[in-house]
C-alpha cells in the first residue's frame, strides 16, 4: 500500500492553513509535565512540595489517583494524534507526520505502518469481512461467545488488545501487505523490541519497576480500556457499509463535549471522517451539519453527548459485539483493492446499492 497519503491540491491547502497546535501543545504539555513532575518528586533528594504533602518521600494517595487519571486521559489523546499522523493529516509537514507516529507507535509497541496498513483497509470496507480493524467483530467466521470473549479481553487489556488486532496484518497468512511494507514494519517492530528490552533491563538494575508499573503501565492500561470504549461506541452495532450510517457520530454543542473532541482532534466526528479520510480534522464538524441539514428525512446516528451513543452500543456489546454481516447487513459485494486513503469512500468504493447518504 502507499507510504504516503496522496492529497489534492485543495486538501493540501487546507492542512497547511489549519492549525492543530493548541490541541497537540495541550496534549503533549499535559502528559509530559505531569510524568516529568512525578519522576523529579520520586527522588529523595527532591521529594514532593510542602503544598502537595507533609511527608515529601509518600506519595499522596489522592494526588497518585489524580495523576493517575489525567495521564491516562493524556494519553488516550496521543492515541488520537497517533491516528492523525497515519492519515498524515496532523501537520502539513509529512516528515513530521512520520517521525511523531514512528515515536508513538515504539512507545506503545503498535508499528506506525502495521497502524496505517490497517487502518487503510478500515476506511476502504468498513464493517466488512475485510476490515482488519475491526476484527473480530467484522469476521463472519467468528462466532458470537469467541467475540464476546475478546470484546471484553479488549476492555480490560486495551493496547494488549490493539498489539493483535494491529498485528494480525502483519503476522496472518492471509496478509494483503506489499514485500516492501513487511520489511518496513519487520524494522519497526525490531525497534520497539529493542527500545523495550533496554527499558526493561534498566527497570531490573534500578529495581524501579514499581514506579514505571504506577507511573506509566497503569495509567496506560487506563487509556487502552478508553481507546477501546471509543473504538466500540463508534461502530459496535452498525451493519451498513455507508460510512454516515455505519458509524456513531458525535456532534455535541456542550463545553466538555466540545473540550474532549478538541483534545482528540475531533475523532468524534466519526461518520464524515470515515468517508472523506484526507479533509482536515478542523473541518468534520461543519461537513457533518451539512450532511445532516441536505438529509433531513434520514435519521442519521449523530448524539449530542458520547454518553448517549455509548448507550446506544452498550446493548450491542452485552448480546452481539459485531458490526456489518454479523449484525444483520446482507453479505457485502466484492470492491477492488484499495491501497491509500481516499477522497470520498462513498463514490470511489461502494455500490450504488450500499450509498444511504449521497
Amino acid at each position: 500500500m502507499s507510504a504516503d497519503t496522496v492529497f489534492t491540491p485543495e486538501e493540501s491547502q487546507a492542512l497547511a492553513t489549519k492549525t492543530t497546535k493548541w490541541n497537540l501543545n495541550v496534549v503533549r504539555l499535559g502528559l509530559f509535565v505531569l510524568v516529568i513532575l512525578e519522576i523529579v518528586w520520586r527522588y529523595d533528594e527532591v521529594g514532593y512540595p510542602s503544598w502537595l504533602t507533609s511527608e515529601r518521600l509518600v506519595t499522596p494517595t489522592w494526588w497518585l489517583v489524580t495523576y493517575t487519571l489525567a495521564v491516562s486521559y493524556f494519553i488516550f489523546c496521543w492515541t488520537s494524534a497517533y491516528h492523525e499522523t497515519i492519515h498524515q493529516t496532523l501537520s502539513a509537514h509529512n516528515r513530521f507526520n512520520k517521525h511523531l507516529g514512528r515515536i508513538i507507535g515504539t512507545v506503545v509497541f503498535i508499528p506506525y505502518t502495521v497502524y496505517r496498513e490497517t487502518h487503510i483497509t478500515h476506511h476502504a470496507y468498513l464493517n466488512r469481512p475485510t476490515d482488519w480493524e475491526l476484527w473480530p467483530y467484522s469476521d463472519p467466521n467468528r462466532s458470537r461467545g469467541f467475540r464476546r470473549a475478546f470484546a471484553m479481553f479488549d476492555l480490560l487489556f486495551g493496547f494488549c488488545g490493539a498489539m493483535i488486532v494491529y498485528g494480525r496484518i502483519f503476522w496472518s497468512k492471509n496478509s494483503p501487505l506489499s514485500a516492501s511494507s513487511r520489511l518496513l514494519i519487520r524494522r519497526e517492530y525490531l525497534t520497539a523490541a529493542i527500545c523495550w528490552s533496554g527499558l526493561a533491563v534498566y527497570l531490573t538494575v534500578s529495581s524501579t519497576w514499581v514506579d514505571f508499573l504506577q507511573l506509566w503501565w497503569i495509567p496506560l492500561t487506563i487509556a487502552g480500556f478508553l481507546q477501546t470504549m471509543r473504538k466500540f461506541t463508534e461502530h459496535l452495532g452498525m451493519a451498513s457499509f455507508d460510512p454516515l450510517l455505519g458509524t456513531r457520530t458525535v456532534r455535541g454543542r456542550n463545553w466538555l463535549t466540545r473540550i474532549t473532541s478538541f483534545l482528540n482532534f475531533d475523532i468524534f466526528v466519526h461518520g464524515p471522517h470515515h468517508r472523506h479520510p484526507r479533509v482536515a480534522h478542523t473541518s468534520l464538524g461543519e461537513l457533518m451539519d451539512d450532511y445532516v441539514e441536505a438529509n433531513p428525512e434520514r435519521d442519521l446516528p449523530v448524539y449530542p453527548t458520547y454518553a448517549r451513543a455509548t448507550l446506544a452500543m452498550l446493548p450491542w456489546l452485552i448480546r452481539n459485539p459485531g458490526v456489518g454481516v454479523n449484525v444483520g447487513a446482507v453479505k457485502p459485494s466484492n470492491v477492488d483493492e484499495v491501497k491509500d486513503f481516499l477522497q470520498d469512500v462513498s463514490r470511489e468504493v461502494l455500490t450504488p446499492d450500499e450509498v444511504g447518504i449521497q
